[in-house]
C-alpha cells in the first residue's frame, strides 16, 4: 500500500471541510439528512477522483437517502468545490457510505452491556461469602 504524500494530505483535508460545508449549509435537498458528516476523503494523486466516506446519523433508510440524495446533487457540490478551492483539476466524486462510527457506538454500548454483566457478578459471589 502505497503511503499518501504530505501535499495529498492537505488537499484530502481541505476537501473534506469544503465538502462539509457545501453538504451542511449549501444543499437544501430534504433526503439528506442533517446529521451528515464526511468522515474521510481520499482524493487521487493526479486529482480525478475522489472517494467521500459518509456518516449518516440514522436508520439504514435515512442513509441510502441521504447517499441518493447526495448523487442527485454531486455536480452542485462539485461546482461549489471548484469555487472554493483552487485545485488543477476538480475531482469527480464518489460518495461511500461510512459505518465506522456507528459500529464503534454498538461496541461501546456492548462493552458496557457486558462490563454492567460482570459488576453484577462480581457482587454476587461477593454477598455470598
Amino acid at each position: 500500500m502505497k503511503k499518501t504524500s504530505h501535499k495529498n494530505q492537505r488537499i484530502n483535508g481541505e476537501v473534506q471541510r469544503e465538502l462539509s460545508r457545501i453538504i451542511s449549509r449549501e444543499i437544501k435537498d430534504p433526503r439528506i439528512a442533517p446529521m451528515t458528516s464526511v468522515t474521510s476523503v481520499n482524493v487521487t494523486p493526479d486529482l480525478k477522483f475522489c472517494k467521500a466516506f459518509i456518516s449518516v446519523l440514522g436508520d439504514e433508510d435515512k442513509a441510502k437517502e441521504t447517499l441518493a440524495g447526495l448523487e442527485s446533487a454531486n455536480g452542485f457540490i462539485r461546482h461549489e468545490l471548484a469555487r472554493s478551492i483552487n485545485l488543477r483539476n476538480t475531482p469527480e466524486i464518489t460518495f461511500v457510505l461510512d459505518n465506522s462510527i456507528e459500529y464503534g457506538i454498538n461496541m461501546s454500548k456492548k462493552i458496557d452491556e457486558v462490563m454492567g454483566q460482570e459488576g453484577l457478578e462480581m457482587t454476587d459471589t461477593d454477598d455470598s461469602e
